[in-house]
C-alpha cells in the first residue's frame, strides 16, 4: 500500500497532482499512522513521524508525489452564546470543567452536540443551538504528547474525544 508521509499546509500548497480528498472528522485528523480511503477510491497508509492535526484544505503527500486533500468533514455540534462576554467565560469554565473537547470563538463555543450540556448551558443563562460544521477542537496543554498509533481500513468516527492543536 502506497505510504503519505508528508503533511502540506494549505497555505505552502503551490501545485501538485490533487488526485483524491479525504473528508475527516475532527478525531482522524489528528492521527499519525492510518488506512484511509479518499473518496475516490485511492487507498493509503497516512505513516507519519508523529501525529498531526491536518485542517480543511491541507493535503497528505503521497510517496509518488501525487497528493490528497484534506477536507473537514461536517460534525453535529452545538453552538454555545451567553448575553455577555463574563457569562461567556463563566459558560467556558463550567465546558472545561467537564473536561470535553471545545472550539473557542470570539463569542461562541463549540462542542459535540450533546443534550444535557445543552440543558446545564441554557440553566446557566447561555443558549446553546444545534449547528452543523466542521469542529476545530483547543489543543489543551498537554496536546502535544497524545497521538493516535494503529491503522484501521477505512476512515470513520470514533466515539472518544481528542485533542488537537491549532495553527
Amino acid at each position: 500500500m502506497i505510504r503519505a508521509t508528508r503533511v502540506i499546509r494549505r497555505d505552502r500548497l503551490s501545485g501538485g497532482e490533487i488526485v483524491d480528498r479525504i473528508v475527516l472528522d475532527s478525531g482522524d485528523r489528528h492521527r499519525r499512522r492510518m488506512a484511509m480511503r479518499g473518496v475516490g477510491g485511492t487507498q493509503f497508509l497516512l505513516d507519519l513521524a508523529e501525529a498531526v492535526a491536518l485542517d480543511d484544505g491541507d493535503a497528505l503527500a503521497l510517496e509518488d508525489g501525487r497528493l490528497v486533500w484534506v477536507e473537514a468533514a461536517p460534525e453535529a455540534l452545538l453552538e454555545i452564546r451567553a448575553p455577555s462576554p463574563l457569562a461567556l467565560k463563566r459558560l467556558i469554565w463550567h465546558i472545561g470543567n467537564r473536561h470535553i473537547p471545545a472550539e473557542i470563538g470570539a463569542d461562541a463555543v463549540w462542542i459535540a452536540d450533546d443534550h444535557v450540556l445543552a440543558e446545564m448551558v441554557r440553566g446557566l443563562g447561555g443558549s446553546a443551538e444545534p449547528v452543523t460544521r466542521p469542529f476545530r477542537p483547543e489543543g489543551g496543554a498537554y496536546a502535544g504528547g497524545h497521538a493516535h498509533d494503529h491503522v484501521h481500513d477505512h476512515a470513520h468516527a470514533h466515539p472518544h474525544p481528542h485533542h488537537h492543536p491549532h495553527d
